[in-house]
């Protein structure tokens, strides 16, 4: 999975949307706050012109790392992912050993991740742990906390 950025259609659709925003209006804006302040004369000491330049370079670094993103998006079908494991799209259902607690997480990329809705980053410290265990499995957590115990109880789409 290396190198790629796995998304669902319509997180993808979202995204693409958002990249053509920046680069319409967002863009517009920036170059009009910029034109804007170069009017109120020396630029040695127009705060409000390097503060519209910075955030023009900031629109830019972001519209960048967006196109990058997108350059390296793959689409996951839902209907062609393995549930005998735990992989990103999957919802698996665990069981804190410390506490007995069971809970459902949602595997899913870091623009997606959003906990209070139980979606959580591959990338994650739990995310990383789960990730290719089966059913009946234990996956041993690091988290900053210290140390967690999952039960794989139930993997779904």
């Amino acid at each position: 999975m290396s190198g790629f950025t796995y998304f669902t259609k319509d997180v993808l659709e979202q995204l693409k949307s958002e990249l053509q925003k920046m680069k319409t209006v967002e863009r517009q804006a920036a170059s009009k706050a910029i034109a804007e302040a170069r009017e109120k004369g020396d630029l040695r000491e127009n705060a409000e012109y390097d503060a519209a330049k910075e955030a023009q370079g900031l629109l830019e670094a972001k519209i960048q790392k967006l196109e990058s993103d997108l350059a390296n998006a793959r689409v996951m079908d839902e209907g062609t992912i393995d549930t005998s494991k735990v992989s990103i799209l999957t919802k698996v259902t665990v069981t804190n050993l410390t506490n007995k607690k069971q809970i459902t997480y949602h595997l899913v990329s870091e623009k997606e991740a959003d906990l209070k809705l139980g979606k959580i980053s591959v990338t994650s410290p739990i995310g990383k742990g789960l990730l290719g265990k089966q059913v009946g499995e234990v996956a041993q957590v690091q988290v900053p906390a210290g140390s967690l115990q999952f039960k794989i109880e139930k993997i779904t789409v």
